[in-house]
């Protein structure tokens, strides 16, 4: 016998407890996956919203729930599923009973958290938006619920709120300058939905005031309250009067700054129903707050309202289409009035909350430097003067009271420069491109290579003087400093926006949208540079102006002043002078309205490469009466064709526009842009 015959004995009870161990394991696996494929004793068949953006796959398909699985699978849950052979993520948005599906369903992969972080209130207006802007429910779901923080969503929640009692008599005597405001809170305490444009005097603290109307509706009725604005500054505003309005910590902040795992835990306490009462920017109009009485926009004209994401959604429309699911009251307010809530007025769809014109007087005075004959005759070189003299007159006497804001369309020293000789442009030798002078003793510089051009000298005339045509915050501070010699002289702009200043006397020089709240407020406001506002080729070009304009001019005190330097016949300026936005955005809504422009009518564009753009048209089925503009060059390699309905057509053109998606999705064609209504042209 030989030796590997004599330890043959010995080895094989070491092989059999392998083999018995791998039987083992073989019934384990087996017996895990009976366990996974056995459905769930009740409701075994769940609705999964997949997450993949692409426009025919969007709709929901049936999953299995494992009988492990049957707790955690909760309606709004995140989950894990097998898709086109990919593990994916997607939203259980229902389990039923039994499904359609005549095949074997699959069975979830796994939940990634049985916290249901997506309502049924959301995931509907979530199905809204996307078809009113032709888009995907996915894309929407991204903007309307943050990523998953596990170490946030395992923590101790917040304890919830407690609404205080509401106090009727503050809120009434906040909103006094609106005889209209006492029936609407009274009505938001009732439970009721009334739904208003607010039309803002200037020096009004409108934070308070939608506090208050957030109290009405927190306090006085039990329900929640969603307030959107355009940016932090704004929210941090609010939040503060929230605070002295409803107390510590009744409310939550819904913005991008403070992190993910600060805003993932201020989205739980909403979703929780630990905070009802929110504010944020513009992805805050997705939160889900529970038993929702009362949306607020502030400022729905500004651009920020507007996602630049697909399907880009507008804050204002997706509020307006929640307040109508869900019967809740509206406030849109804003010192200035956009066409589209005018034309919300004109349908009877809301009504006005505003101020006798008789008071509108007392709290501002605004005047046009030169627009008079006799301050032309004083002051010749008024009306080709940037700062006449009028001005100069105004902030001195302002400044024996308080700060004066200036405001100043452009970022920087000298925007723009031309030849001082015979005003041709000055151009880069490089490129062609723009010269700019970014500082006082800096060279001119290309604003596309940004090459310095210390010797640099006019291609026409050969002269090397400069001048500077259009003149920045920082060129306007340091005049106005030489001007002013004993005033600090203070500059809000850019990546340098300061959020408030005190009431002590100064010159404060910001660019449209960072200008600082003065304590008390200003005591007189400067417009500088006011057609350049009005030099930009653009559909909402006087309405974005006077919106500008009027957001200045809100911050100046009560009984203050304002001067903007212009030409007088301006239609825009003309409606600060009266205080007339509502007149203003009346205009701007007939010249559309003779035009066929929005909001009159519906209208979408469509961008992409050329050949993209002709397919698209080509399998564009338009609904009757729709016109078709273009296609034309829209920058670099690119084309824009117009797609125009009457606004009664307006959901007949989004349905054709999401099946021109479907289409061109299931083909695995070359992508579009297509955007619904967009911000500008």
């Amino acid at each position: 016998m030989s030796q590997d015959q004599r330890d043959e004995p010995e080895a094989l009870p070491g092989l059999r407890e392998v083999v018995k161990a791998s039987r083992s394991s073989s019934k384990r696996r087996s017996a895990a996956a009976r366990a996974a494929a056995e459905p769930a004793a009740v409701n075994p068949v769940a609705r999964v919203l997949v997450d993949v953006p692409l426009a025919h796959l969007d709709r929901t398909f049936d999953y299995l729930v494992p009988v492990s699985m049957a707790e955690q699978a909760v309606p709004g849950a995140r989950v894990r599923v097998r898709f086109a052979g990919q593990e994916v993520g997607g939203y259980l948005l229902s389990r039923q009973a039994t499904s359609d599906h005549a095949g074997r369903l699959t069975p979830l992969r796994r939940v990634v958290s049985p916290e249901p972080v997506l309502s049924p209130a959301v995931g509907a207006l979530a199905g809204d938006v996307a078809s009113r802007y032709a888009g995907a429910r996915s894309d929407v779901l991204r903007l309307a619920v943050p990523p998953r923080h596990a170490a946030t969503e395992q923590a101790e929640p917040l304890e919830p709120a407690r609404a205080g009692a509401y106090d009727a008599t503050a809120a009434a005597a906040a909103w006094s300058e609106h005889p209209a405001a006492e029936a609407y809170l009274r009505r938001l305490a009732a439970r009721e939905s009334p739904r208003a444009v607010w039309s803002t005097p200037p020096g009004s603290d409108w934070p308070s005031l939608v506090a208050h109307a957030a109290a009405a509706t927190y306090a006085g009725s039990g329900r929640g309250v969603l307030v959107c604005v355009p940016d932090a500054r704004d929210v941090e505003r609010v939040s503060q009067a929230l605070t002295l309005v409803l107390g510590e910590g009744q409310h939550v902040t819904l913005t991008a700054q403070p992190g993910p795992a600060r805003r993932y835990r201020d989205f739980l306490a909403v979703s929780r129903g630990a905070r009802r009462v929110v504010v944020g920017t513009r992805a805050a109009a997705f939160a889900p707050v529970r038993d929702l009485g009362l949306v607020v926009v502030w400022d729905d004209g500004d651009d920020l309202h507007a996602e630049q994401r697909a399907p880009y959604p507008h804050t204002r429309e997706t509020l307006l289409m929640r307040a109508e699911r869900e019967h809740t009251g509206v406030l849109l307010g804003g010192f200035a009035r956009s066409v589209e809530s005018d034309q919300l007025l004109r349908s009877g769809w809301a009504h006005e909350l505003g101020v006798p014109r008789p008071h509108l007087r007392k709290l501002v005075t605004v005047t046009v430097a030169g627009a008079s004959d006799a301050e032309l005759a004083r002051d010749p070189f008024a009306r080709g003067a940037r700062i006449p003299s009028a001005v100069h007159e105004v902030v001195g006497q302002a400044l024996a009271t308080g700060p004066v804001l200036v405001q100043t369309p452009r970022l920087g020293y000298a925007a723009a420069v031309a030849c001082e000789r015979c005003r041709t442009p000055a151009r880069c030798q490089v490129c062609q491109g723009p010269l700019s002078i970014p500082g006082p003793a800096a060279a001119p510089r290309c604003g596309w290579c940004g090459t310095d051009h210390p010797d640099w000298a006019c291609g026409v005339c050969g002269h090397r003087g400069l001048r500077a045509p259009v003149v920045g915050d920082v060129r306007t501070a340091e005049e106005l400093g030489r001007s002013f010699p004993s005033t600090p002289v203070r500059s809000s702009s850019g990546q340098s926006v300061v959020a408030a200043v005190g009431p002590e006397p100064a010159i404060v020089v910001a660019t449209p949208g960072a200008e600082p709240v003065a304590a008390g407020g200003y005591a007189a406001v400067v417009l500088l540079d006011t057609w350049l506002m009005l030099s930009r080729p653009d559909l909402r070009t006087g309405e974005e102006a006077v919106r500008r304009w009027a957001n200045a001019v809100g911050l100046v005190r009560p009984g203050g002043r304002a001067i903007a330097v212009g030409d007088p016949a301006t239609p825009g300026l003309q409606a600060l002078v009266r205080w007339d936005p509502a007149g203003f955005a009346a205009r701007e809504a007939a010249e559309r309205a003779s035009a066929h422009l929005p909001p009159a009518s519906r209208l979408a564009t469509i961008t992409g490469p050329p050949g993209a753009v002709d397919d698209a048209l080509t399998l564009l089925a338009p609904p009757e009466g729709a016109e078709i503009l273009g296609p034309v060059p829209s920058g670099q390699d690119e084309a824009r064709v117009v797609v125009r309905v009457p606004r009664a057509r307006g959901t007949d053109l989004s349905r054709a526009l999401l099946e021109l998606q479907q289409l061109r999705s299931a083909r695995k064609l070359d992508p579009v842009r297509i955007q619904v209504d967009p911000p500008s042209l």
